[in-house]
């Protein structure tokens, strides 16, 4: 989720009649999405801004561009006293419906004309959701449902094909992350029901199913087209093609923009590690290992990374080095539960060695595939500020530090500078103490008058070498992820607390 939209979407939203002395909340957006080309209208009291040409916004309805790239753009809250916490607003590809109630009983379920987004919620405690779509022999019922991963709704849901009498044909728990995934290939001709409930993400001593309003949900149910992933999983300059489901001949090769890759006749997309020096690879069956070779000088140091669950995909990736007698010389494993892997590595000779991947749980199969990045450590940095929003007291000073991270021996000088402040904010640079931190810049930002504020960002470039600019992230911490995208504005200054007599 690490694109440009986080720069590029925000939302402005003042509520009618209110007067508001903080900044504004904004809850999960329902719908928490919606089809290229259509207008959605959001179940929120605000009205919307937005410099982002993919999205146009009248009131609360949001008009996609039917060019927008398909995934996650992310949307903000602003008034005159701040700004709120980002969230997330999914555009997808195919036609998008919302739930419709009683649909608890596989023979009350919500009768599907096509493969659809549905946009559901689970907003009491026992509550399920069923929805039926015909098929036929030979295709396979693809149910894909985003909640928690992506969209943080507190549920751990469960997936079931069910027949129209409610008998269970299929079921998934768990497939990327906590959210669930049914591929069912159809054994004839007939309604089918796709069934949703859910657990609570955090597990609490109830033992029955759960529901709330921020139990939040976009169900993909189709037996059309749809893209699991993509092949190369890592490039640049390449065509990527499709890997999933109903995949028509014509589906190849993929359409690529803002980092998406994507069919406009297939549900999903997917979005691949754009990195040249990385290489795609498969486990393809269990208890099988991946050895690529490479060749280093004594006291080369090398950067290895293996990626796949952020790739959407099951491999939890072990990684070793082995010298060419086959003796480990280093290893790593995922660092938590579903994650991806990274070992820093330096040659004890010159010679030649081995990487070798595997599996954590010693699984393996078709959508077992990683991206194997093996390159020598080269000097580089990083740039982290502590929140996303900045909100300046009138005639006194805010200060930002902003925290450098420097890798394989980078010690270069580094200019930090903020761009595209607002009118009426300025900045400087606190000067060093007495016993100055290397790694810490401190910002000063001050303003002479209270601001409605906007979007900003932090940059780091180094003299003479344009190719060394980087830009601060501040962390997304609800999400997982982080944003390059910034806010700041200006307020009344809060009155000084009274002195005790």
């Amino acid at each position: 989720m690490k694109s440009k939209f986080l720069s590029a979407l925000c939302l402005c939203a003042s509520l009618v009649g209110v007067l508001s002395a903080a900044p504004p909340t904004l809850a999960p957006l329902f719908p928490a999405g919606g089809q290229r080309g259509a207008t959605v209208e959001l179940n929120a009291k605000a009205k919307f801004w937005s410099n982002d040409k993919s999205l146009a916004f009248d009131g609360s309805k949001v008009k996609i561009a039917a060019d927008a790239a398909p995934g996650t753009h992310w949307l903000r809250a602003v008034n005159d006293d701040g700004a709120s916490a980002l969230r997330p607003f999914i555009v997808g590809t195919l036609p998008e419906v919302l739930e419709q109630e009683p649909n608890d009983d596989p023979k009350q379920a919500h009768s599907l004309a096509e493969g659809c987004t549905v946009n559901g919620k689970l907003a009491k405690s026992g509550e399920t959701d069923c929805f039926s779509i015909a098929a036929k022999k030979g295709q396979t019922l693809v149910a894909s449902l985003e909640a928690n991963r992506t969209l943080k709704s507190p549920m751990d849901a469960v997936i079931q094909i069910v027949s129209l009498d409610g008998f269970i044909l299929d079921e998934n728990h768990d497939f990327r992350g906590l959210d669930p995934q049914v591929t069912y290939p159809i054994p004839k001709d007939g309604t089918y029901v796709v069934r949703v409930f859910a657990f609570p993400s955090q597990p609490d001593t109830s033992i029955r199913f759960s529901g709330a309003e921020t139990y939040i949900y976009r169900l993909t149910i189709t037996t059309g087209g749809f893209l699991d992933h993509c092949v190369p999983l890592a490039a640049i300059g390449k065509p990527f093609e499709p890997r999933g489901w109903n995949l028509p001949p014509d589906a190849t090769p993929l359409t690529f923009k803002d980092g998406v890759a994507f069919h406009p006749k297939l549900g999903g997309a997917t979005r691949p590690k754009l990195d040249p020096k990385a290489t795609t690879h498969l486990i393809a069956k269990p208890g099988e290992e991946v050895a690529v070779p490479f060749t280093a000088k004594k006291g080369q140091s090398f950067a290895i990374e293996a990626s796949s669950r952020s790739l959407g995909l099951p491999v939890d990736p072990v990684i070793r080095v082995v010298d060419k007698e086959k003796k480990t010389l280093a290893r790593a494993e995922p660092p938590k539960l579903h994650s991806d892997t990274a070992l820093s590595f330096s040659a004890p000779a010159d010679g030649d060695y081995s990487v070798v991947v595997s599996d954590l749980y010693s699984q393996g199969g078709p959508r077992h595939a990683f991206a194997l990045r093996i390159a020598p450590q080269e000097p580089d940095y990083e740039l982290t500020v502590a929140s996303d929003r900045f909100t300046i007291p009138v005639g006194k000073p805010l200060e930002a530090p902003v925290k450098i991270a420097r890798r394989g021996g980078f010690a270069k000088p580094i200019v930090i500078a903020p761009s595209g402040l607002p009118a009426g904010v300025t900045f400087s640079v606190k000067p060093p103490g007495e016993k100055p931190d290397p790694n810490t810049v401190t910002l000063v930002f001050t303003a002479a008058k209270p601001t409605a504020g906007g979007p900003f960002r932090i940059t780091g470039t180094v003299k003479d070498d344009p190719a060394m600019a980087r830009i601060a992230k501040a962390p997304l911490a609800e999400f997982d992820d982080h944003t390059e995208s910034l806010w700041v504005n200006a307020g009344e200054a809060p009155p000084e607390p009274k002195k005790k007599k």
